[in-house]
């Protein structure tokens, strides 16, 4: 028979599972709500997946008096934190970090707790469970399966989980990388003269005397231009696989970098704006002096007349360097654009810029968004990709733009390469 103190011991460590049950779930709840508002599907589902999963442990916790069973919340929840949060540009996915914290104090609370009284475990409900197996085992089993049905099929998708296995392969006739460099000036600071370096990818069979469409391809943060083709071989084994193939024409890619030396290294927000200047000034003219492409001239009006033949596409902070610099910063000589995990532009700046007088009139091809469920740059990219629609009557959603989202991918070369193997079936 069990004493009045047992029961009040036994009360005591339920009641701490509990309490963080409800604490998790409210936050749940209100996470679902914000990322319902974001008017996104997948993100939607992947974050209901990740709450019911937590749910399902709490309540396992609960039913058998093992509080420390509450790691297995803290910890993922922690890395989910670490994952979707970036302390420099948003933290909209806070309540991981709230969840974690909860469901590790309960786990050292209850387990101290219960060791100092001694209150015995219990056994929980059976359907308990089986619903959190069925759901673990399920999600890892759809994971995988999907993967491999990417790996297998040969066309893009919106919801790609991997590239196709006959896109990764090295090409026996490959393309080559090239390093170019070229002189510029340090815009964002004291005009200076700089020597920089790109790298060109030209493919198989090259001829000077042939026309190409051509890529401009910036990296992110921390990286440099040779991360997209020589760091990550992956991507130039994909374009060479994807033109030997036939899915894609011929194309030359350039990556550059938008780092100059150290300057602003305090405020890297400063050369996603000045590189505009570089870009016109110095890169495209160097590269497209050398290699052959739809420009007749050098120039302004050589540009120009070619922009339906040059695209621009970066990742992360090359993807705000992609707004600011080259969709509201060189409209006339781009019409193609991608941004991968990256965005941070507001309606009003798209508003002064590509509906100025300068470039209101230029015809947008085609606006390439991607981002992963788990990358933490996914709801500002939402929010200013829904405001850019709204206001700019050259964009169709499905028609000349698209925003593609990766299941289970977090801001990562992974997410990027699929981004890419997509964008490169959207251009030209």
């Amino acid at each position: 028979m069990h004493t009045p103190e047992g029961k009040k011991k036994a009360i005591g460590a339920e009641g701490i599972c509990l309490l963080a049950i409800v604490l998790i779930a409210l936050v749940a709840v209100v996470d679902v709500v914000r990322y319902a508002l974001l008017a996104s599907a997948l993100p939607l589902i992947n974050l209901c997946l990740f709450e019911v999963l937590f749910l399902l442990v709490c309540l396992l916790a609960w039913q058998s008096r093992l509080p420390a069973l509450l790691l297995a919340v803290a910890v993922p929840g922690l890395m989910l934190g670490i994952t979707t949060n970036y302390l420099e540009t948003t933290l909209f996915n806070l309540g991981f970090f709230v969840q974690a914290g909860v469901a590790l104090i309960a786990a050292v609370a209850g387990t101290v707790f219960q060791l100092r009284h001694k209150t015995p475990p219990r056994r929980p409900r059976i359907w308990t469970v089986v619903v959190l197996a069925v759901v673990l085992v399920g999600g890892l089993a759809f994971w995988q399966g999907s993967a491999a049905s990417s790996r297998a099929v040969q066309t893009a998708g919106r919801a790609i989980w991997a590239v196709p296995d006959r896109f990764s392969q090295p090409c026996e006739q490959g393309g080559t990388v090239e390093e170019l460099t070229y002189q510029t000036k340090a815009y964002a600071t004291d005009q200076r003269e700089v020597e920089k370096t790109a790298y060109v990818y030209l493919p198989a069979g090259y001829d000077p005397d042939t026309q190409y469409n051509i890529l401009y391809l910036l990296h992110g943060t921390g990286d440099t231009e040779r991360a997209w083709l020589v760091e990550h071989s992956e991507n130039k084994d994909m374009v060479d696989q994807l033109i030997a193939q036939g899915v894609i024409e011929p194309l030359i890619i350039v990556t550059p970098t938008f780092y100059v030396e150290d300057d602003c290294a305090g405020d890297l927000d400063q050369l996603t704006y000045s590189f505009a200047q570089e870009l016109r000034n110095d890169l495209m003219p160097a590269v497209e002096s050398r290699y052959s492409t739809y420009a007749a001239t050098c120039d302004e009006q050589g540009f120009a007349e070619s922009r339906d033949h040059r695209a621009f596409a970066g990742l992360s902070r090359g993807a705000v360097t992609t707004y600011h610099s080259v969709l509201c910063g060189s409209l006339d000589y781009f019409s193609w654009f991608g941004t991968f995990s990256g965005s941070r532009t507001s309606a009003d700046y798209f508003r002064e810029t590509i509906q100025s007088e300068a470039f209101g009139d230029y015809p947008i091809h085609y606006l390439y968004v991607s981002s992963g469920t788990l990358d933490f740059a996914l709801p500002g990219q939402l929010q200013d990709y829904a405001a850019l629609l709204e206001l700019e009557p050259r964009l169709t959603s499905g028609v000349n733009t698209n925003f593609d989202v990766f299941p289970m991918q977090s801001h990562s070369w992974e997410s990027w390469h699929l981004a890419l193997y997509n964008y490169l079936q959207k251009i030209f």
